[in-house]
């Protein structure tokens, strides 16, 4: 008798999906993390709630060894997953070739985007980028190029390389989804979105600035009357140097909402359009 695995006419699963449960347990229980991120930084790391380094070091939003890198990284493998789900779902379903190519790019950004948090990529080659500049100019005993380019741009090095390419993909990405995205909560998450991107990314650039640059944001907040006191007071550390750390904090927590925002609309929308999805399992030929 053969065995209910091997049934030629297995019982049919059924899972079924309630977006508007589905798409508000996401955004609280993402939020409710990156909010806790930033309090745990807050008092166990920086306001050494209690001294035990390891652990502190794990609460510490800035590092990419911490529990909040790790939640980043994984939160933005979920989303190019969710990509690619919607890319073989209007494959199927839409005859348009464009649409799915469409959708491919952009799941392929994201999926890039996931590999570069685990693996550091942008900050890495930047520095590569950087050092080989320097090894070139002492070699033809005259600046390079490179190395010009890198004496007038004020902050961190992977910026020149990368900031055309990301603002390529936030354009792109911007135009093809706003015609794809055809409901108002969907174009506004992808406003949002988008824009904790850019509100992130200016932050870094902030934070790789000299501190006596004249666009230094965070010199000047240091500079405002009670902050110094308050950082000795509450962190016993200099006024520039927590409120430098918090900007990175606060950048690594814009970037993780902003990647909150965008998986609610892509899951969204992927939920709507799959309408009575199937999946079957067909046995080898």
């Amino acid at each position: 008798m053969a065995s209910p695995e091997l049934s030629p006419s297995p019982p049919v699963v059924e899972l079924t999906l309630r977006p508007r449960r589905v798409l508000l347990g996401v955004f609280l229980a993402c939020v409710g993390a990156e909010i806790a991120f930033f309090l745990l930084d807050w008092h166990v790391n920086y306001g050494r709630l209690f001294d035990l380094g390891p652990m502190r070091n794990m609460l510490n939003t800035t590092r990419e060894d911490g529990l909040a890198s790790w939640f980043g990284v994984t939160q933005t493998a979920f989303v190019a997953l969710t990509l690619w789900l919607v890319v073989v779902t209007v494959r199927a379903r839409d005859r348009t070739r464009w649409a799915g190519l469409g959708w491919m790019v952009v799941a392929l950004i994201f999926s890039y985007m996931a590999f570069d948090d685990g693996a550091e990529f942008h900050e890495r080659l930047g520095s590569t980028f950087k050092l080989f500049q320097q090894r070139a100019s002492e070699a033809a005993a005259e600046p390079t190029a490179g190395s010009r380019l890198l004496e007038l741009f004020p902050s961190y090095p992977w910026q020149v390389l990368f900031l055309p390419f990301f603002g390529a993909a936030g354009l792109f990405m911007l135009a093809f989804l706003w015609r794809r995205l055809q409901t108002r909560r969907a174009r506004g998450l992808l406003l949002a979105g988008i824009g904790c991107f850019v509100v992130a990314v200016g932050i870094d650039f902030v934070e790789g600035l000299d501190e006596d640059h004249t666009l230094n944001v965070n010199r000047m907040i240091a500079e405002l009357p009670g902050v110094e006191d308050y950082a000795y007071e509450r962190f016993d550390r200099d006024g520039y140097e927590a409120v430098r750390h918090f900007g990175k904090s606060l950048e690594e927590t814009t970037e993780m909402f902003g990647m909150t925002l965008l998986w609610v609309a892509f899951l969204g929308h992927w939920m709507h359009i799959g309408g009575n999805l199937r999946v079957r399992c067909a046995p080898d030929p």
